[in-house]
């Protein structure tokens, strides 16, 4: 981390509960609180609603937590990327010791309270993602290798681990099959965000795959990623976890992304400058779609399960 006092900002006052909130992503704690209630939902047996409820709240202020710190070490870079310069520390709405002494309470309370409503496992998971996040990928990798992103993803993977854990107080093949899922999601989601916003990641000096191989291999890279993904994607629906509900949604959602990786695989530069990167840009939107139906089509087939349905 730079030191960000040398930047041209200036703080604007006493900061609004918006600011603070901003801090924590609120976008990426909607995507942990569901995919952690999925994990949840989605274990062999029940848990009480009101441990549930809980334990969700603990997770999501953990995720907020990771948010936090990492935008407090990323505030020199995040002045100078366009797609960052308005978060609450490069904006000068919060100061950088703000969001650090919020992101440390915050770490400490939601590991603390998860222990207790939860398990102590859970909370041990929780406590690793959000020092994986926090110094593995924010700290280290994120500014050291073009693999960034790849081991990187495995902090984003861990909700419904933590999620099942809640409910059975162990692991298993499954929820190791939900993290793979996201974990292998992550690559091709973020090169293509890359290709579309071409010169953030070189003026940042941050080493994303665009900079250090350049756009023809990041394609290659999209397209790779997306096949293993799929192979991924459909098996799991051949597990308890899966169904016919989980397999129609997979084979659609893969035709789909396996079709945009192709496209994006096979144009060059120029092509994808005279038409905005509007291949790059639509296959970006249709992964969030993707990750977001495929455990739509988890809990569906576990609230089905539930009722003697679903599964197979």
């Amino acid at each position: 981390m730079t030191d960000i006092s040398s930047q041209p900002q200036a703080f604007e006052g006493e900061a609004s509960f918006g600011d603070y909130f901003a801090l924590m992503k609120p976008r990426v704690m909607q995507l942990v609180v569901f995919t952690a209630l999925v994990g949840m939902l989605a274990a062999p047996n029940g848990v009480n609603p009101v441990v549930g409820f809980a334990s969700i709240l603990f997770i999501a202020i953990g995720a907020g937590a990771s948010g936090a710190l990492n935008m407090w070490w990323d505030a020199d870079i995040d002045h100078i990327m366009k797609r960052t310069a308005n978060r609450p520390i490069p904006s000068g709405k919060v100061q950088p010791g703000e969001a650090l002494s919020i992101g440390v309470a915050l770490s400490g309370l939601s590991v603390m309270m998860l222990a207790l409503s939860a398990n102590l496992l859970a909370a041990g998971l929780l406590a690793f993602t959000i020092f994986f996040y926090a110094v593995i990928y924010s700290m280290w990798l994120k500014r050291s290798t073009p693999q960034n992103i790849v081991i990187g993803g495995a902090a984003g993977a861990f909700p419904p681990v933590i999620g099942w854990v809640v409910a059975t107080g162990s692991m298993s093949v499954e929820a190791w099959l939900m993290f793979a899922l996201i974990f292998m999601w992550t690559p091709p989601h973020f090169w293509a965000l890359a290709l579309f916003m071409k010169s953030d990641y070189d003026d940042a000096k941050v080493p994303m795959l665009t900079v250090t191989h350049g756009r023809k291999s990041t394609r290659k890279h999209i397209l790779a990623y997306t096949v293993l993904l799929v192979i991924l994607a459909v098996g799991t629906a051949f597990t308890s976890i899966g169904g016919l509900i989980y397999l129609t949604t997979a084979v659609i959602l893969n035709v789909l992304f396996l079709k945009g990786a192709f496209d994006i695989w096979r144009r060059d530069e120029a092509q994808a400058e005279a038409d905005g990167y509007a291949v790059e840009k639509s296959f970006f939107k249709l992964s969030l779609l993707y990750l977001f139906l495929h455990f739509g089509a988890i809990m569906a087939e576990a609230l089905l399960r539930s009722s003697g349905y679903g599964g197979w």
